[in-house]
């Protein structure tokens, strides 16, 4: 079972709960106004910020929800857990991937990501729905967590020496040359820049399983070396997760990422 769709795939799809997650940093309503504006038919809008996150704080700005919070979120958005689930986002999978990773993380067996979005879907040609769109049937997901492997600050600090944890923000973040979001720049000393931007091409689709695989192996993830990823917040550290999945390496999620280990000033920071 391929983890990535395509738009015809997709659209050749029979009884698929199909979650729009499209979203920005700062989110807003800006994000369900996409979805308004068009969406795949029968996509229900899925809220990063509140639907896949719990409320920013000590855990970082995106920390991973309550079982029973994300729970409920999913039912409302009509999920089941006998029901195959798609998620999409713009282009590139950074939202989509949080969607598919916390969809796994809490037990979910079949999570598809739909490869380049609804960029993708239109380039092909196929039908866009307007609206706030059907209020869906209410799911009878269980959200049981762990079923994804994750990192906490001195998990992460170990792996930085004794495997590979790498850094999936853009590059002079991770060099400690601007900082946008978080109060201190710089990245978690031993970390190995790898920049999620690099694992699709032109037009948000993914990589080859290939060139991942070449891409990940030339950074250090290679058989036998325990892996782990991180961001600002843990969002595009599950995209770069899914990218390892798609290469055939399994990796931890440090959730809390880069927001989280500056929250306490004693954490050591990195910077060139």
């Amino acid at each position: 079972m391929s983890t990535l769709v395509t738009p015809e795939e997709l659209a050749a799809l029979d009884g698929v709960t199909i979650l729009d997650v499209r979203w920005r940093l700062g989110g807003g309503p800006s994000d369900r106004e996409s979805y308004t504006e068009g969406h795949i038919p029968g996509a229900v809008f899925c809220a990063l910020d509140t639907d896949l996150a719990a409320a920013p704080g000590a855990g970082g700005r995106h920390p991973l929800p309550e079982a029973a919070d994300f729970q409920a979120a999913m039912r409302r958005l009509g999920v089941d857990g006998s029901r195959t689930v798609v998620v999409y986002d713009e282009a590139d999978a950074t939202a989509a991937a949080r969607a598919w990773w916390t969809l796994r993380y809490f037990g979910h067996q079949d999570v598809r990501v739909l490869d380049g979005g609804i960029r993708a879907w239109r380039h092909a040609g196929l039908p866009i729905e307007e609206g706030a769109g059907a209020e869906p049937a209410p799911g009878g997901f269980t959200a049981v967590p762990g079923g994804m492997p994750t990192l906490d600050a001195d998990q992460a600090a170990d792996l930085a020496t004794s495997g590979v944890l790498l850094d999936a923000r853009a590059a002079e973040r991770y060099r400690g040359e601007v900082e946008p979001i978080d109060p201190v720049a710089g990245h978690v000393p031993g970390a190995v820049s790898a920049p999620t931007s690099e694992n699709v091409e032109p037009g948000g689709r993914f990589h080859n399983r290939e060139f991942l695989r070449e891409r990940f192996n030339t950074l250090g993830a290679v058989d036998g070396v325990p892996v782990g990823v991180y961001c600002g917040s843990g969002v595009t550290a599950a995209h770069e997760v899914l990218a390892l999945d798609l290469a055939g390496i399994p990796a931890a999620l440090y959730v809390g990422s880069w927001s989280h280990w500056v929250a306490d000033p004693a954490r050591p920071v990195a910077t060139g």
